[in-house]
């Protein structure tokens, strides 16, 4: 049996004070998790690589530090999104393909972790390339905690798994087309993208020419916030005062006539901008201008993952649908399909829709998540489709490279999944996101995780 303290599934916030004021060390709490994982992991498939020797070590370093009484993150024990470079670990990206060489250096967020007092307990399950909004390798399908027969989403799967289930409070996961909003909707936690240039990210495999933001996965906004203020060295971003009044768009319709909403997706975006509007926000129904966005979206998606996927070590072992992908990304290069222009158009209407509104509200998917199955072992289109039919809300921030987040609304009677909302925002409103998210926690509180 895992050993457990009272504060071993979190919130991190608490995790933190406790190591701080002397009541926890960072050894209990990292073995604690350790624990956890070694005894739950298999019902999720959440991590790829548990640091079990590694992250004791670093914990019992931790111990040492003169300013572990300081520290934002003290012994926290936190996941690393199986794409992000950890030094002495492989970065995989869920492929075959890639290097699997050791990374010699913490990628810039990982160091920021670090050196807020997080010990890093493992790496978790990403879709190959992150390219899909469901996460399944060769042998390994990660299955949602509160449904195993449901996907956990993607491409950050692995990381909202492991912090809905428990098995950490809070975890770090890259989003280039809805991968930690899509997992984080389908786990019942909370999730936030921050805007372009907010948390670092590296040209390469997780950047995606512009469209990729590293976020965070958590079981509370206060988790998040204060993960996030150390990722982007903010530390206003953990400030979650309550926001002034807010102008508040409500838009459940979806970016074109052919994408149906469920109606309890819907009902969670309503959900939401009720407290909202209890909470003193001024609140319409809008419609968001989409214009061409699913159009140059799926193109830019195509041409950029190609221009990346050129330096893979072994592109033969690719899965199928990822050979079908980058093929069809070279051929949009090739023809120069993709414009920067759609994109600018996208934002120009974008910019006018935010002069009277300061918060657009979403549902954050359109249906369940799809069941859980080996989806790399099918073709293309049935991926892409399932993908673009229960996620259809998410990709236009990305696009535009503005701040966006999900947080739980309920639970679908019919999947026994959650249903959430997206709450999005022009750039630099990460922090009224958080504040208002805050407001919305207090008011329509959730079950932090499947057992707490």
């Amino acid at each position: 049996m895992p050993r457990e303290s009272g504060l071993s599934r979190g919130p991190a916030v608490a995790i933190a004070a406790s190591v701080r004021d002397g009541s926890l060390t960072p050894t209990e709490t990292v073995d604690a998790a350790l624990d956890l994982i070694a005894a739950e992991n298999r019902n999720t498939n959440a991590f790829t690589v548990v640091r079990s020797a590694k992250a004791r070590a670093e914990a019992l370093a931790l111990e040492q530090r003169t300013d572990l009484d300081v520290l934002p993150l003290a012994g926290v024990p936190i996941a690393i999104e199986h794409n992000i470079a950890v030094e002495g670990e492989s970065t995989l990206v869920g492929s075959a393909a890639t290097d699997t060489r050791p990374a010699a250096a913490d990628h810039p967020v990982v160091r920021r972790l670090r050196a807020a007092g997080a010990v890093v307990v493992g790496l978790t399950a990403v879709s190959e390339l992150g390219l899909w909004a469901t996460t399944e390798s060769e042998g390994r399908i990660s299955r949602n905690p509160w449904n195993s027969a449901r996907s956990t989403g993607g491409s950050s799967g692995g990381s909202a798994a492991a912090v809905a289930a428990g098995l950490v409070p809070v975890a770090q996961a890259n989003d280039g087309l809805g991968s930690v909003r899509i997992p984080a909707a389908c786990c019942g936690v909370f999730g936030i993208k921050p805007g372009r240039h907010i948390v670092p990210i590296e040209v390469g495999a997780d950047s995606w020419s512009g469209m990729v933001e590293n976020g965070v996965l958590a079981t509370t906004v206060a988790d998040a916030a204060l993960t996030l203020s150390v990722l982007a060295a903010r530390p206003d971003l953990a400030d979650l005062d309550p926001p002034g009044r807010l102008r508040i768009g409500l838009a459940v319709e979806p970016p074109a006539r052919l994408f149906r909403v469920d109606r309890h997706w819907a009902a969670a975006a309503r959900t939401a901008t009720s407290a909202a509007l209890a909470a003193g926000h001024l609140v319409e129904p809008t419609t968001l201008p989409y214009g061409e966005s699913i159009i140059s979206v799926g193109l830019r998606w195509l041409a950029f993952c190609a221009r990346e996927a050129a330096t893979l070590a072994r592109p033969e072992l690719l899965q199928p649908r990822t050979r079908r992908h980058l093929a069809l990304g070279r051929l949009v290069q090739r023809l120069r399909l993709f414009r920067p222009a759609q994109v600018d158009r996208v934002e120009a209407r974008l910019l006018e829709f935010v002069e009277r509104y300061d918060v657009v509200i979403t549902p954050t998917l359109a249906a369940p998540p799809p069941r859980a199955r080996a989806w790399h072992r099918l073709g293309w289109l049935a991926n892409v489709v399932v993908s673009v039919r229960y996620s259809p809300f998410t990709p236009l921030w990305n696009m535009v490279g503005w701040p966006a987040a999900s947080i739980p609304m309920g639970m679908h009677p019919g999947s026994g999944t959650p249903v959430a909302a997206q709450l999005a925002g022009p750039p630099g409103s990460e922090s009224t996101l958080l504040r208002l998210a805050a407001q919305l926690e207090a008011s329509h509180p959730w079950q932090r995780t499947i057992r707490t």
